[in-house]
């Protein structure tokens, strides 16, 4: 993907590199107790396990990143590694309402990205693709991602119907 002059119109990184942090600050925490209160300080132990601690912290992180992140720029929505034109959207379709009893048609679509559904923490917002194809765009701040989608659309009032 080619970076857009304007910068991205929306963005979730999908995880944050402080994360990494949080082990060995806890590590820190344990030395610090144990330099206080006790005459046993683990000195080897501790750093080996903020060492560990950050290296998984570090894949997740990176993980996430890769595959949860959601980008959206004036062209292009990006979802985790899968990049949609955004010329190639059609409608974006409202949130369901409560009050139904059976699923609209975009609830059951492919999920945009490579998971095999909406990722946890996410919520989805249906768009219908040009050829009437219907998929599942996701965000933690889906109402944020269908205003942005809505007005690149040319559907800010989200009217269309599935």
């Amino acid at each position: 993907m080619r970076p857009d002059p304007a910068g991205p119109l929306f963005h979730e990184p999908g995880a944050r590199w402080r994360t990494v942090a949080i082990g060995p600050l806890v590590c820190v925490v344990a030395l610090v107790v144990e330099l206080l209160t006790g005459p046993v300080v683990h000195w080897v132990a501790l750093p080996i396990i903020a060492i560990v601690l950050a290296g998984f912290s570090y894949v997740m992180v990176v993980a996430a990143r890769r595959h949860v992140g959601v980008e959206l720029t004036s062209t292009v929505l990006r979802q985790g590694t899968e990049e949609l034109p955004v010329a190639e959207i059609e409608a974006v379709l409202p949130p369901p309402s409560d009050d139904r009893r059976d699923p609209e048609r975009w609830e059951t679509a492919r999920s945009l990205g490579e998971l095999a559904d909406v990722p946890r923490g996410r919520k989805p917002v249906g768009l219908r693709l040009i050829g009437g194809t219907f998929v599942r765009a996701w965000a933690k701040d889906a109402d944020e991602l269908r205003a942005w989608l809505g007005e690149l659309v040319g559907d800010p009032g989200q009217t269309a119907t599935s």
